[in-house]
């Protein structure tokens, strides 16, 4: 034992810390006989002065002192005992500071200790069983021989499964006659109904969280207060066990039987079933609902240089349509193929339902379209590509829709045909989908537009060639209502593959490119909503930037339980990486009992824009998610996130509140979710009553485009996931938030993303806000044992609840052709189950 300092006559040690008790000695070289005082500082504040006159005989015999009196004992005060770390140093009379044994060397003396405010409680209590349904008991804790107090936390478990958290507050005057100690120190569980039967189970009661067994535990018993209960429970048991076992077996069955299914890959054979299918489904309403007017539809073509046999099948395809009341104006754009000026004059001939314009000088698509347009004496009028096939119930099918509806722009489904007439690469469409359409003009073909709103809309303009259909469809938003345009979901259209097609390479035409971005911008201009528009990999799929003109407060609530280390990383990429300065985070702690989660929250509540909400209840997403929200009185949005997403880029937030204030009728927005290999764990969600629901694009990778653009564009969903959901207050609080009673873990974010739907608003998938998910780290998977009878029931709930309803029976954001219940957007339903849809 070294003296530290040879300049001070003090000499001594702090040796440990432990059990909130610091230990050590001290003496004065020059007056040895004498008692030292020692100043102790707790976190750099002086809270004490200690003597050193405590038997130390060991410190005594090593210096030859006459007295063992040196030594000292600091019993750290209660307010300190919290969990949370400290620092303590000791200071001799002169200022100097009494080293800490710990140092390495002597000349690495250290004068400041870092300590855990905790003292390792002691227990006391019993498992009482389980009389009447009720398992009960009692525990106290003390520190330090103090008092016994009640309030500690047990964990209840069945047969290895966790049934409950409690606390032991209720009141016990039994044991607290005998022990003295505090009387609220009871505990009761109900147990629940499932297990109420004649199967014995395994019970223990463990304290939190040093999972200390009481008393009494473990404990096996079946509970069987009632004869016909008991009956009822055990045949509820069988009928739980037999569900999960249909269970395995469909997914074992799914996984061995070759699948008779049809898929993307597939696609030419199931297209010509479904094509048989069609004509005999129209033939069928022909038949039952005859339409009630005859409406003239004019057909433009303009036409420019074709190849002959492509033009032939063109207008041949328009000739055979089943509804007759047509008219066809074909545009001769430039006359500059004698040939096809020759068959078309032929055609002229042989039908007097077909005209020609013949322009002396090439006007280009937009010139020769509208040439057409001014021409058009129909109701409708239909655009249609000079070399392009149309089916042949298309128009029929387009004038029924309109009647049905009333809409007055319509536009249907459409895929790909090669020369050799094999069909491919089919766009199924969403209902009107206005976000969607700023990316890129998914309606494309078939169009069919009321004439005298194409006259208000307005001739294609030059400026846009090779975007004029884009431009025209953005300024038909601008006027129409959102219900006045309506998606027929059936295939109409045949784009024809050829060698210049931009359906074989959009590099034929960067010019239209160009257009498209001129288009979307021009668009959001008028509509006085300021973005930046740009290309995305110099293909005709542009990004929207917006750039919103306020900055509203947002609540981001994220709930956890323990799992400190996960829920830190989460709250400090927030911080880090959030470049919208007008949030707060709300840290909701359902009930935590480590140590880590003491030190967690004293840590994090000193930061300016967080704070911790307790809730001390079993676990239930939408309860505690509510909870917090009733917390957050001034915020306009309300964040919803779960502890094991890790934002990266600085605009994630940004992103979100751009798609939520770009138009007036948004009321949730979802992220782009991740999973740590980079492959896509949520792109939106899709319903529907085969899957309930299911996340589309997952385990694709980040860069890819997914199906027609959508992995990449931000888009209108019917439902996005919570694990990272931005949800206006107001609508919010409109719809009575997330359902607490019956769907408390698995669906409540579908349930509320259809519930916003139902009440008029608008659900945005925004591929820009990007974040890393750890998917069910937080809580697990619904797919084990203890959780599949909850998981059961809720998807009862959301069949239940929503099985008649038409946004789920027909997701408009998902096509009606793809299954839920397989892989999304590759996975085709059989044709003969589409037979029930309207004609």
């Amino acid at each position: 034992m070294t003296p530290p300092n040879a300049t001070s006559p003090f000499v001594g040690f702090f040796d440990t810390c432990e059990d909130g008790i610091a230990r050590g000695w001290a003496f004065d070289q020059l007056s040895p006989n004498s008692v030292v005082r020692l100043h102790v500082l707790i976190d750099n504040q002086e809270v004490a002065q200690i003597l050193c006159d405590a038997e130390r005989s060991d410190v005594a015999n090593v210096f030859g002192l006459a007295r063992p009196y040196v030594g000292f004992e600091f019993h750290i005060p209660d307010e300190f005992i919290d969990g949370a770390e400290h620092t303590i140093a000791f200071r001799f009379s002169d200022r100097s500071a009494v080293p800490f044994s710990g140092a390495r060397a002597a000349d690495d003396h250290k004068d400041v200790h870092t300590f855990l405010g905790y003292i390792q409680p002691t227990y006391q209590g019993y498992a009482d069983g389980i009389k009447q349904g009720i398992l009960r008991g009692w525990v106290v804790q003390s520190h330090r021989d103090g008092p016994k107090k009640g309030g500690v936390t047990v964990c209840v478990t069945a047969n290895g499964t966790n049934l409950a958290q409690l606390k032991a507050d209720r009141y016990r005057g039994d044991v607290a006659a005998v022990l003295g100690c505090d009387p609220n120190c009871g505990f009761e569980y109900v147990i629940p109904q499932r297990l109420r039967g004649s199967m014995p189970r395994e019970y223990r009661v463990v304290v939190m969280p040093e999972k200390i067994e009481l008393d009494g535990s473990p404990f096996v018993t079946s509970i069987a207060n009632d004869q016909l209960e008991t009956r009822l429970v055990d045949i509820a048991d069988t009928i739980d066990a037999l569900q999960k076992e249909l269970t395995r077996l469909r997914t074992e069955i799914r996984n061995v039987i070759p699948q008779p299914g049809f898929n993307l890959g597939d696609y030419d054979n199931w297209a010509r079933r479904y094509y048989a299918d069609l004509r005999s489904r129209v033939a069928q309403a022909r038949e039952q609902t005859p339409l009630k007017t005859q409406p003239l539809v004019s057909v433009l073509v303009p036409t420019y240089k074709p190849l002959m046999s492509d033009f032939e099948a063109a207008i041949e395809s328009v000739i055979g349509q089943t509804y007759p009341h047509w008219e066809l104006i074909i545009v001769d754009d430039g006359a500059k193929s004698a040939e096809i000026a020759k068959r078309i004059d032929l055609y002229c001939k042989q039908d007097s339902r077909i005209r020609a314009i013949t322009l002396k000088k090439n006007q280009g698509i937009a010139g020769a379209t509208n040439a057409g347009m001014d021409a058009a004496q129909g109701d409708y009028t239909v655009f249609f590509d000079h070399d392009d096939l149309m089916v042949d119930v298309a128009l029929e099918v387009m004038v029924r829709a309109a009647e049905r509806t009333g809409a007055r722009l319509l536009y249907s489904d459409e895929d790909k045909i090669d020369q050799a007439g094999y069909f491919s690469a089919p766009n199924f469409k969403p209902d009107f989908n206005h976000r969607y359409l700023l990316g890129c003009n998914y309606i494309c073909h078939l169009t069919m537009v009321e004439t005298k709103t194409m006259r208000q809309i307005g001739l294609l303009r030059k400026e846009y060639d090779g975007a004029q259909d884009h431009d025209f469809v953005l300024r038909a938003s601008e006027i129409l209502k959102e219900d006045e345009i309506y998606h027929v979901p059936e295939l109409l259209y045949h784009w024809r593959l050829t060698p210049n097609s931009t359906a074989v390479r959009i590099d034929n035409k960067q010019y239209a490119v160009q257009a498209g971005v001129k288009a979307v911008h021009d668009h959001l201009i008028r509509l006085k909503l300021k973005a930046d528009v740009s290309s995305i990999n110099e293909l005709s799929i542009y990004n929207v930037q917006w750039k919103p003109t306020r900055k509203p407060k947002v609540s981001i609530i994220i709930p956890f339980k323990d799992q400190i280390e996960m829920t830190q990383r989460c709250v400090e990429a927030i911080l880090e990486h959030t470049d919208y300065r007008n949030y707060e985070i709300v840290l909701v702690d359902n009930w935590s009992v480590t140590l880590e989660s003491v030190r967690f929250t004293k840590t994090f509540s000193k930061r300016r824009n967080v704070r911790f909400v307790r809730i001390e209840e079993p676990f239930n997403y939408s309860r505690i998610n509510n909870l917090a929200v009733a917390t957050c009185d001034k915020s306009e949005f309300y964040m919803f996130m779960n502890n094991d997403v890790f934002v990266e880029n600085g605009s994630w937030l940004s992103e979100l509140i751009g798609e939520a204030l770009a138009e007036p009728n948004v009321g949730a927005v979802g992220a782009k979710l991740l999973y740590p290999d980079d492959t896509i764990q949520h792109a939106g969600v899709a319903v529907g009553p085969a899957g309930v629901a299911t996340h589309i694009h997952r385990a694709i990778n980040r860069y890819d485009y997914g199906y027609i653009g959508r992995a990449r564009l931000s888009h209108e969903v019917t439902a996005v996931t919570a694990a990272a959901m931005l949800v206006r207050a107001d609508v919010f609080k409109k719809i009575g938030g997330f359902d607490e009673l019956d769907l408390q873990v698995a669906y409540n974010d579908v349930d509320l993303c259809l519930k916003i739907r139902a009440a008029g608003y608008k659900i945005i998938f925004a591929a820009n806000a990007i974040a890393y998910h750890h998917e069910s780290i937080s809580r697990g998977s619904d797919q084990t044992p203890e959780h599949e009878g909850r998981f059961l029931r809720e998807t009862q709930t959301m069949q239940d609840r929503w099985g008649k309803q038409a946004i789920f029976i027909r997701d408009p954001a998902y096509s009606r052709f793809f299954a839920t219940d397989h892989q999304p957007f590759f996975e085709l339903v059989d044709p003969r189950r589409l037979a029930d849809y309207p004609i």
